[in-house]
C-alpha cells in the first residue's frame, strides 16, 4: 500500500497521540509518511489539499468540508484548554481595538473566537505570527496584546504578562459546549473504506500511547525542544482527554456548534457534507 502523508504538529499532544502509529507500534496500521508543522502552515496545506491526514484547526476546517471528513479520533477538544489572551497589564475588551493584536494564524480556532468575543477589532489591527513568537512580542512590546495557545498558556506568566481574557471559558459560558479547538481531518475521495482504516488506527495509537507513555516519551520531547517535562505533562493532559479517543456525541455537537456559528456570521462557507464517514 502506498505511505499516506500524514502532516501534524510538533506540539506534545500531537506528537503524543501519533508516535505509536508513526513509529510503527499499532498493527496492520496504514503506513504514513510525516511532515511536521506550525498549526498555521497545516492550516494553509490543507487549504492547499497538500495531505491526505492532516491536524488542522476547526476554524479551517470550515471551509474544507466538502473535501475533507473528521476522524473521530486525534482532536483537541474539551473544556478548561481554550485560547487565551494576554497584556503587560489588564485591558478591558474595547480597548483591544486601539491596540495590534498578535494571532497565532488567520485560520486557528483561536482566531475565530477572538473575532466572535470581540469583533470590533479592525483587520489591519491584526498581526499573524508564529505561535512561539507572541509572548516575546507582547513583552517586549511590538504588539499590545497577543492571543495565545499551546503551551503558552502555561508559560506566559515566565513573561511577566497578564491574562485578559480566556476564550475558552466565554465560549463554555456562552454556549455551554466544550471547545473544539483542532481536528484530524482526511481526503474524503481515498474512501470511505480507508478512512474508518485510518480512524481505527489512530484510536489505537491514542491507547497505545496512554498504555506505553515511557516508550514514546523521548520522542515527545524531542520535537518539543526547549520544553521542559513539566509543561509538556501539563500539556499533554489538558489536550488529550476522552474526547481524543472518541468525539462522542458531545464533542460532535460541540463542533457543530462551533461551525454553524461561523457559517450564520458568514466566516466559513455553508456546506451539507457531513462531519464524519
Amino acid at each position: 500500500m502506498t505511505p499516506l502523508t500524514l502532516a501534524y504538529s510538533p506540539c506534545p499532544n500531537d506528537t503524543f497521540i501519533f508516535t505509536p502509529w508513526v513509529e510503527g507500534h499499532i498493527a496492520g496500521a496504514p503506513p504514513v509518511v510525516e511532515r511536521l508543522e506550525d498549526i498555521d502552515v497545516l492550516n494553509r496545506a490543507a487549504l492547499a489539499g497538500e495531505a491526505d491526514i492532516v491536524k488542522v484547526s476547526f476554524h479551517a476546517y470550515g471551509h474544507l468540508r466538502d473535501r475533507y471528513s473528521l476522524l473521530r479520533s486525534g482532536g483537541a477538544l474539551g473544556r478548561g484548554c481554550g485560547p487565551l489572551v494576554v497584556a503587560r497589564s489588564a485591558l478591558m475588551r474595547e480597548a483591544l481595538a486601539d491596540g495590534i493584536v498578535a494571532i497565532p494564524g488567520a485560520l486557528t480556532t483561536a482566531a475565530l473566537l477572538l473575532r466572535l468575543w470581540a469583533p470590533a477589532i479592525p483587520a489591519n489591527r491584526i498581526r499573524v505570527m508564529r505561535f512561539d513568537e507572541i509572548l516575546g512580542a507582547v513583552r517586549d512590546g511590538v504588539v499590545d496584546a497577543g492571543l495565545i495557545i499551546h503551551e503558552s498558556r502555561f508559560t506566559y506568566p515566565r513573561y511577566g504578562l497578564t491574562q485578559v481574557v480566556d476564550l475558552g471559558e466565554w465560549w463554555e459560558r456562552e454556549t455551554g459546549h466544550a471547545i473544539p479547538l483542532g481536528g484530524i481531518a482526511m481526503r474524503r475521495n481515498l474512501g470511505a473504506d480507508l478512512i474508518r482504516f485510518a480512524e481505527r488506527a489512530l484510536a489505537d495509537s491514542v491507547d497505545f500511547a496512554w498504555a506505553h507513555t515511557p516508550l514514546i516519551w523521548p520522542t515527545v520531547r524531542r520535537h518539543a525542544q526547549e520544553m521542559d517535562d513539566e509543561v509538556m505533562r501539563q500539556h499533554i493532559d489538558l489536550y488529550v482527554n476522552a474526547f481524543t479517543r472518541d468525539y462522542g456525541s458531545e464533542g460532535e455537537a460541540a463542533i457543530g456548534h462551533l461551525l454553524r456559528t461561523a457559517e450564520d456570521l458568514g466566516i466559513v462557507p455553508r456546506s451539507v457534507q457531513p462531519l464524519f464517514i
